[in-house]
């Protein structure tokens, strides 16, 4: 008995140790994977948000093929604006760019195997695309290209969701078997944060005349799709949200250091004083190819502030006001947006001077806004400055269920710009109602009252 006992024990040790080491490797995994940043490119408020780029051959050559690109900006509120999109891939074999026609690449690469004077547009194995800038001679045009890269949201102006260009691809194949789609796509938007994934051959697109009375279609269809990822696209953020009320006299500022900190001694130059002589001179001086914001100095060194301002109370509505601020010299928003989530949108009476838009990321819950400014009045954020603002204010209806003023329930939950997640103050700096920290200095009161009297009691 005790033989088969020990026989038994030792087989479970065995069979423990095994486990063990089969156990452990994948333990490690799991671990160091999850060190591992993410970079996924996912948005609570735009989960279906991405850029599709469609390749539509649109006839065979005697080398190769016709196609138009387009790129679809799927994206609700995020778009890409000046200096515009960069977009890259890499062949498969040893294709080449005969001609464009709405874009051009940035470098025609090295086109010697190619002898007389009809040499290529670009031979790189790795050609890098931009659009064309408007005022383009008409005979370079197509329909969708030419606007110095920039592609509006989807919601803000779907007019301008999209580009296009047509390019002539040879040494390619000239059938749909021996064409081989481009890799390692890359889009930057001017900068990183796109990531795209590979492309896949689909169904030929249609077209319809204008007429409405003839389909025609593609030789051959792929799609890429790119995704937005904030943490790819910045190491800091870039806007912050400051909070106030009338009924508290206190401003609660963007956090300290949100997105940086004014170190001059380490970092000369990160900033610039309004107030300084030689602001003209410093700003003149900027590299206009530099994506890098130039700041005002402040706390926060943000290069956007969204300040959100409880107005009036009334006795059905209460009032708010908006206020964005750009401290950046580099940069003037052509087409900037809000994405704001709070309760109560979902009984918006009046908004004055904003464009607004309802979006609806969790289905029936209605406590998602998009605003943004007025074509020709207010769409215009002009540099840092004393004209670098825009504001507006918000009329809403009380629901008697769930209005209050109690616990910070007035200030938004989050607040997007230009699609990027705003900072915002902790919620325990929120401005809170005078009754509150009346209560909260009578209960101070009452337990210092309390001990006096045990000390006195047991003196």
């Amino acid at each position: 008995m005790e033989r088969e006992l020990s026989f038994s024990m030792s087989s479970v040790a065995g069979s423990v140790a095994k486990f063990a080491s089969l156990a452990l490797p994948f333990l490690f995994f799991l671990l160091f994977s999850s060190l591992i940043p993410s970079a996924e490119a996912y948005d609570a408020l735009d989960p279906n948000g991405n850029i599709t780029i469609k390749w539509d051959v649109m006839q065979w050559t005697p080398d190769g093929y016709v196609a138009v690109v387009t790129m679809f900006n799927y994206q609700q509120y995020r778009h890409i604006q000046a200096p515009g999109w960069t977009l890259g891939w890499t062949w498969q074999k040893k294709e080449v760019i005969w001609s464009m026609v709405g874009a051009q690449t940035t470098d025609q690469g090295d086109c010697s195997r190619f002898k007389g004077g009809n040499l290529p547009h670009c031979c790189r194995k790795d050609p890098i695309i931009v659009d064309l800038l408007p005022g383009t001679p008409y005979n370079q045009q197509i329909a969708n290209c030419c606007k110095g890269g920039v592609i509006n949201s989807w919601v803000q102006d779907p007019a301008n969701a999209a580009s296009s260009f047509q390019v002539s691809v040879g040494s390619s194949g000239t059938t749909n078997k021996t064409v081989r789609v481009p890799k390692n796509f890359t889009l930057k938007a001017p900068g990183p944060g796109y990531t795209c994934g590979i492309g896949k051959v689909v169904k030929p697109t249609k077209f319809v005349t204008q007429d409405g009375r003839r389909t025609t279609q593609a030789l051959m269809t792929w799609n890429v799709t790119c995704t937005y990822s904030q943490f790819l696209a910045q190491k800091t953020p870039t806007c912050c949200v400051s909070l106030s009320s009338f009924y508290n006299d206190t401003i609660v500022n963007c956090p300290t250091c949100t997105c940086g900190c004014q170190n001059n001694a380490t970092q000369p130059g990160s900033c610039v004083d309004p107030d300084s002589p030689y602001l003209a001179s410093a700003v003149n001086a900027v590299d206009k190819n530099s994506y890098t914001p130039l700041v005002q100095c402040t706390s926060h060194m943000c290069p956007i502030r969204v300040h959100w301002h409880v107005k009036l109370n009334y006795k059905d509505y209460w009032r708010v006001k908006i206020a964005i601020t750009n401290f950046n010299y580099r940069m003037n928003y052509t087409q900037w947006n809000l994405v704001i989530q709070h309760p109560n949108f979902d009984n918006i009476t009046t908004i004055f001077s904003y464009n607004y838009k309802s979006l609806t990321p969790y289905g029936g819950i209605n406590d998602t806004a998009m605003l943004w400014g007025v074509k020709f009045y207010n769409d215009f954020l002009m540099q840092a400055g004393p004209y670098g603002n825009v504001q507006s204010e918000l009329l809403f209806r009380k629901d008697p269920t769930t209005f209050t003023f109690h616990q910070g329930w007035a200030f938004p939950r989050r607040i997007y710009f230009n699609g990027d997640n705003c900072v915002m103050p902790s919620p325990d700096s929120y401005p809170w109602l005078p009754n509150a920290a009346t209560q909260l200095k009578s209960t101070l009161l009452i337990s210092l009252f309390a001990a006096l009297t045990w000390l006195l009691i047991n003196a």
